[in-house]
């Protein structure tokens, strides 16, 4: 009786675990508030020496594509934000900044990001503000507690 006792309580233990296992691999949810009201005005900030991202990515023709500005627009309509929400959200992999392409790319490499990005080094490292808010979006941030 005792090892059919031990066997069960093993059974349970490895149960256990693989749950918590299954709980932590789960990947955070991108939140498009957090996107929208923090994320998006990233792309039109004016950095010294740079180009906004938007200069480039409104008329490019790669991944990150971002939805053109109607004419006297300073912001993006709900319908482009909801565009560009999905573009950038391809382009991340969620709970891991530090392997996603939106954030690597315009990394410098010392801070370790990608060796080539035409637009230069929006973010010089990981301290960066900027960088650090896409990295909370990727992880999961949000403006309003999810029920």
């Amino acid at each position: 009786m005792s090892s059919r006792l031990f066997i069960f309580a093993i059974a349970l233990a490895v149960l256990t675990m693989s749950q918590k296992n299954a709980s932590a691999q789960t990947a955070p949810k991108l939140d498009y508030e957090f996107f929208k009201t923090r994320v998006e005005p990233i792309f039109m900030t004016k950095r010294p020496g740079y180009a906004r991202c938007y200069v480039c990515h409104a008329e490019s023709n790669n991944a990150f594509h971002l939805e053109k500005l109607l004419p006297n627009a300073r912001s993006w309509t709900e319908e482009q934000s909801r565009r560009n929400f999905e573009v950038a959200s391809k382009l991340v992999n969620p709970g891991d900044a530090d392997t996603s392409r939106l954030l690597q790319h315009p990394l410098a490499p010392e801070g370790g990001g990608d060796i080539f990005h035409s637009g230069g080094r929006q973010f010089p490292s990981k301290r960066d503000p900027a960088w650090r808010t896409l990295a909370a979006w990727v992880n999961g941030a949000t403006i309003a507690p999810r029920n």
